[in-house]
């Protein structure tokens, strides 16, 4: 599951679109050597390629899976323009760490961890009540820059995260590699421990939130449009440095996300300000909340 869209799961597995397509077996598989070599990881929709081993760099072409681990990259993974990497699958220890960055360019994928939680595995066998989860390791930055969708869970971020620009544009029809899986483009940060500071700005998307972070430094949520009004779901984080939202449509908001107040070691500012109080749904009963608190 990627998420609940106004209400309707959005399941890869139950859709049964990515296992068939899992099924015809991967076009290409990187392969470590007995030296850690820099490889591509290139594949289609109905061949797509998988990412094993060990690796110097990784660069994905195409559609690249993560279905078995661990994968271990001692420098950066590259996804190119209009590529897609893959790694939610719960099975078989399936996860990466990479020693450096993720680089993520235009119109590109990144799917990246599970929980049972909040983006149950691809592979998990019981999707209604998942069990299985992946947590994947990036000892630099994830910067993205005109990406379709950024979907990153259960992952631990040593420095920085970058989501500048991009999404599917203000609709919610699927389109890229989430059409294959009846989903929108749309962009989530949950549940990450990230040791630096966060910028998500300038998305068009149908949906984006980040929800449950851990976050050592500042975050900045600005200028993003989405087509959901349930959307700019920015809770239950906590901030170490600073907190600031501004333009945002809709402005951030609880949504339906059961979530809590931010709690922010320093400053927060304006949609994200200490001050801002909005209604925060939770079961059948609406209360007010502070969209942020302070830390201590």
């Amino acid at each position: 599951m990627l998420r609940r869209h106004k209400g309707v799961p959005i399941a890869i597995a139950a859709a049964g679109t990515l296992v068939s397509m899992l099924a015809l077996g991967p076009a290409t598989t990187a392969v470590a050597a007995p030296t850690w070599r820099t490889h591509v990881c290139h594949g289609t929709p109905r061949h797509p390629g998988e990412l094993i081993g060990q690796n110097l760099d990784v660069i994905v072409r195409g559609l690249c899976l993560v279905q078995r681990g661990p994968v271990e990259v001692s420098r950066n993974i590259i996804v190119t323009r209009h590529s897609a990497l893959i790694v939610a699958f719960g099975r078989r220890d399936s996860h990466v760490n990479v020693a450096g960055n993720i680089f993520v360019h235009k119109g590109g994928v990144l799917i990246l961890g599970c929980n049972p939680k909040s983006s149950p595995c691809l592979d998990d066998p019981h999707p209604r009540r998942p069990t299985l989860s992946s947590n994947s390791a990036v000892g630099g930055s994830i910067i993205s820059t005109v990406a379709l969708g950024m979907v990153v869970h259960n992952t631990r971020i040593g420095h920085d995260v970058r989501d500048l620009g991009g999404g599917g544009g203000l609709t919610c029809k699927p389109q890229g590699p989430f059409a294959h899986v009846h989903s929108p483009a749309f962009t989530a940060w949950e549940d990450n421990w990230i040791g630096g500071s966060v910028r998500i700005t300038d998305l068009r998307t149908c949906f984006v939130d980040a929800i449950r972070n851990w976050i050592g430094g500042s975050v900045a949520v600005g200028r993003n449009k989405a087509a959901d009004p349930d959307a700019m779901e920015i809770v239950s984080n906590v901030v170490h440095g600073n907190l600031v939202c501004w333009r945002n449509k809709p402005k951030v908001q609880f949504g339906d996300s059961h979530g809590r107040p931010n709690r922010v070691g320093l400053h927060a500012f304006l949609e994200c300000s200490f001050r801002r109080i909005l209604p925060n749904p939770s079961g059948q009963h609406v209360h007010f909340s502070h969209i942020s608190v302070h830390l201590h």
